[in-house]
């Protein structure tokens, strides 16, 4: 009786996995979440209603839970694209589709390609949305997304060269350049103490009160702790006068400074800045 009864539990274990596996619908489900990714990699509104059922619960890779309505305001919310701005295309990778009846589990890696000025940062989560299907019809009824953060290789580099760009930003000027690589709530402390914040610089150097004409950099060294990473360095900097100060370097002056960045969504952005002279 009792090999009887564990040959039944068996019988039943390997059927339930033969019609998970067997999947007759993966093909639709396949292609619903790859027009999804086309449509999400260009925040199609229309994509997004058809995708998501209306009692969705949305668990993002940063911890934050949302319904469908918070969804939608998010992505009507979001500012149109200007000439410039970074790009980020969407892929699915490795799908892995399983079907029990009108509800399938579709577990997959999404891809996240983002191109920025020039620079090509890729961001890896495992996503798994639960589908049901009503009236014919797929929809998400709860999904959840977990980063798969970089290894210390691929995100040394990344802070490296994200750190080279900020400093190329600030000798050309280039206040579109910075305001992508630093966070609104950056803040650069001068060897004087005084406190500049992002919008501050940004102005300074739009109008030309704060202007470089030698900004080099030497010894950096990038020490990373999860989504954080501080980058120290020495750098010879000559600039005009800033506001408040009598006159700017007359010669190149050796400064030490550490710059801190934090990863969002994929990409480095600097959030301090600490000067000092020795």
């Amino acid at each position: 009786m009792k090999r009887l009864f564990s040959a039944i539990i068996v019988t039943l274990l390997l059927t339930a996995g033969l019609r998970a596996q067997s999947a007759p619908d993966a093909t639709e489900l396949t292609r619903l979440l790859n027009e999804f990714l086309a449509g999400a990699s260009h925040n199609d509104a229309a994509i997004h209603d058809r995708f998501w059922a209306d009692e969705l619960v949305y668990t993002g890779s940063g911890g934050r839970r949302r319904n469908k309505s918070d969804v939608m305001k998010d992505v009507r919310s979001a500012p149109a694209p200007k000439s410039g701005d970074p790009v980020t295309t969407y892929t699915g990778d490795d799908i892995q589709i399983q079907q029990y009846g009108n509800t399938a589990i579709v577990a997959f890696r999404l891809v996240g390609t983002s191109i920025r000025e020039g620079r090509t940062t890729v961001a890896n989560f495992l996503n798994t949305g639960t589908f049901i299907k009503r009236n014919g019809r797929w929809q998400v009824v709860a999904w959840q997304a977990t980063r798969i953060p970089p290894s210390e290789a691929e995100s040394q580099k990344e802070v490296a060269s994200a750190e080279a760009a900020f400093h190329q930003a600030m000798l050309a000027s280039d206040v579109k350049k910075l305001e992508s690589l630093t966070d609104k709530t950056f803040v650069m402390t001068r060897a004087n103490g005084q406190q500049i914040t992002q919008k501050q610089l940004l102005d300074l150097l739009s109008s030309g009160q704060l202007k470089y004409t030698r900004l080099e950099t030497k010894d950096v060294r990038i020490t990373l702790s999860g989504d954080t990473a501080v980058a120290h360095g020495v750098s010879q900097r000559q600039h005009s006068a800033l506001p408040g100060s009598p006159t700017g370097d007359p010669a190149p002056v050796e400064t030490f400074y550490t710059l801190t960045f934090v990863n969002q969504g994929g990409n480095w952005k600097a959030i301090a800045m600490h000067l000092s002279r020795p």
